[in-house]
Parts: C-alpha cells; sequence; structure tokens
C-alpha cells in the first residue's frame, strides 16, 4: 500500500506542489507530512527563479485529511502524539507559513483537517463550487492540535471553526467563500486553468515587492519592520516599476 507522496515540479516562474495518495483522497500520511516540508524549505527555497506557488491535490481532490490507517500505530502514546503534531505536521505547516514566496491554493473535492490546515497557509485561495470543507475529527474522539486549531480559527473565522470542531460541520465552497476564506468560487471544470493565470499573474509582477508585502502582512507588529521598510528605494525592480508606468509600457522584472 502506497503511503503516498508530495510532488515538486517546478515550472517556470511557478512551483506546483501536488499532493498525492491515490485512493485516500490525498489524505496526508506521516511520510508525506515530512516531504511537504522538504519540498518547500529545500527544493522551493533553492531556486531563485521561482515566484509563486501552486498548492494542488491529485484526481479532483485537495486532501481528505490525515491518513487514519497510520494511526494506531503512534497516537495512543503521549509522546509519539507530541512528536507526530509538533515535529511533523506543525513544521511543514510553518514551512509553508513561512515561505517566502505567494501560494495559492487550488482546491477542488474534499479540504478536511489536514487538507484545511494546508489551505489555510496559504495566501490566496480558490476552489471549485463542488468542494467540501471541514474538520470532522470530533467522530474521530480527539481534538485538533492546539496550533493547528489556532491556524484554522484565523483562516475561516470563529463560528465556522467552532462548528467543524464542535459539531463535525461540513460547508461547501460558496459559504467559506462567504467567510472569507475563499478568493473565487468558480465551475469544477474551471478551477485549474484559473488557478493557473492567478499564479501566472502573480509570477509576472515584482518579486521583491511580493516577499516584502508578506513579511509586512505576517508580522505581529509595524514597528519591527520600520527599519528596513524603505530600503527597496534604489532597487531594480522599483526602478523599473515606475519607469515603465511614466512610458506608457509593460514592467520587466
Amino acid at each position: 500500500m502506497t503511503a503516498g507522496l508530495v510532488r515538486l515540479e517546478c515550472e517556470g516562474a511557478i512551483a506546483f506542489v501536488t499532493l498525492c495518495h491515490p485512493g485516500r483522497l490525498n489524505a496526508m500520511s506521516r511520510a508525506m507530512w515530512r516531504q511537504l516540508r522538504a519540498a518547500v524549505e529545500t527544493g522551493i527555497a533553492s531556486d531563485p527563479a521561482l515566484r509563486c506557488v501552486l498548492v494542488r491535490g491529485e484526481g479532483g481532490q485537495f486532501c481528505a485529511g490525515g491518513d487514519i490507517s497510520e494511526y494506531p500505530g503512534f497516537r495512543f502514546d503521549e509522546a509519539s502524539l507530541r512528536e507526530f503534531h509538533e515535529n511533523e505536521v506543525w513544521a511543514a505547516l510553518a514551512a509553508l507559513r513561512h515561505c517566502e514566496l505567494p501560494l495559492v491554493a487550488q482546491i477542488e473535492g474534499a479540504c478536511m483537517g489536514a487538507g484545511l490546515e494546508i489551505a489555510s497557509c496559504c495566501d490566496i485561495r480558490l476552489a471549485g463550487e463542488g468542494a467540501r470543507f471541514g474538520a470532522p475529527i470530533a467522530r474521530l474522539g480527539f481534538p485538533m492540535a492546539p496550533r493547528e486549531a489556532a491556524l484554522v480559527r484565523g483562516a475561516v473565522g470563529d463560528v465556522l471553526a467552532r462548528d467543524m470542531l464542535l459539531a463535525a460541520g461540513v460547508h461547501g465552497a460558496r459559504r467559506l467563500y462567504d467567510a472569507g476564506f475563499l478568493l473565487q468560487v468558480l465551475p469544477d471544470a474551471e478551477l485549474a486553468a484559473k488557478a493557473l493565470a492567478h499564479a501566472q499573474r502573480i509570477a509576472a509582477l515584482a518579486p521583491e515587492a511580493a516577499r516584502a508585502n508578506k513579511r509586512i502582512l505576517a508580522a505581529a507588529s509595524v514597528e519591527t519592520l520600520l527599519a528596513s521598510a524603505y530600503d527597496y528605494a534604489d532597487s531594480p525592480e522599483h526602478r523599473e516599476g515606475i519607469a515603465a508606468f511614466l512610458a506608457k509600457r509593460p514592467p520587466v522584472f
């Protein structure tokens, strides 16, 4: 039985991170969490040509959660359970959260539990009309880990987070759009093309400005950024952006 994999492919300025677990709706195995972290921290971080990351699932599904078939092997021991959540799951999610490149999530089908957590780390989320969202782990008899619960709550909002965790609520894409979690809800057949177009649009813009904007949006306090906030003044892309606008031509970043 395959343990699944996280596939990293780079085409031009875009990195494609694909969750693959055939027969399991791309449920995350422990190996996949480690692979996801490595894909971001090693594969993506080492390629200076990249400007955007598109996160997606294989076969019309995003991610149905964790691979429950593995759970009896480690979840009933406190130390191994802590190791899993803090040093495997959270390490991968933290890698996504700290990625300097814009992250676009292409969400179709199941986006549950682990999938919802991964999507919550992305900067921009687009979903197909048939996508379903939730974290029904109350049916499995355990809570969401503290860091993961805070992440999801911050992304989907308090009302939905409480329903997902306390009542095992599962919601459609329109509900998540109304909550501000999704940028767009698209016909399922159009999602892949529109998500790619969005990533290409980001990749064509100023890359250092994108990195700076991510730091600004992630900062706990604006005060921590002020010392270096304007050090881009003489940068080539700053000069190019202004010059292109004044010359009425597209900028070349």
